[in-house]
């Protein structure tokens, strides 16, 4: 797919599964998919599939997706074997935001090993739009969203714990992309 044919169907898909019974999450994902299009500079021909996997990142929230708990793990495998959506797609949902941290707490491990993963910037792209976007889809910055995780889940839970942990690697995330948006920036016109 291309020319908007990926992110014209990642929209309705992440749209039917999460609007209605999750409202507060399809705002999330719409903001971190908006974050995801001011970053096209950098991405060149890979700035589709990146927005598309932000819109569709969180769909492992929905109830009818919901099988292990782990939202990345339970939303590539619909996006595998049900929605049939490009492997490249699939795979930035199933290890988006250091998610093998939290399988490997959740005893996960194998299971998302079942998604290939091969490290790139759109890793580090996803990571950058999801942690700079709030619960409700507006601009925020990683560490804000860390406190915000944190708090939500409570410090001493899994999740709290997981993303605590995951941290460090998150902020790095973050600053390479930053580095990236500010080498581009730099470039003469």
């Amino acid at each position: 797919m291309s020319d908007g044919g990926l992110t014209a169907w990642a929209y309705p898909l992440a749209e039917s599964l999460l609007a209605d019974a999750l409202p507060r999450r399809w705002a999330h994902v719409q903001g971190v998919a908006a974050r995801a299009r001011s970053l096209a500079p950098i991405l060149g021909e890979d700035a589709e599939l990146l927005e598309a996997a932000a819109v569709l990142h969180d769909i492992g929230y929905a109830p009818d997706l919901v099988k292990s708990g782990l939202h990345p793990l339970d939303g590539a495998r619909y996006l595998r074997e049900v929605a049939r959506a490009d492997e490249r797609v699939v795979r930035l949902v199933a290890h988006h935001s250091c998610a093998w941290m939290e399988a490997e707490a959740r005893g996960l491990g194998a299971e998302l090993d079942a998604f290939p993963h091969v490290a790139s910037e759109l890793d580090d792209a996803l990571c950058y739009c999801d942690m700079n976007t709030t619960p409700d889809g507006t601009p925020t910055n990683p560490i804000d969203r860390i406190n915000e995780i944190t708090g939500r889940y409570g410090p001493d839970s899994l999740i709290g714990t997981f993303i605590r942990r995951a941290e460090p690697e998150i902020l790095a995330s973050t600053a390479r992309v930053l580095d990236q948006v500010a080498a581009v920036k730099r470039q003469p016109m």
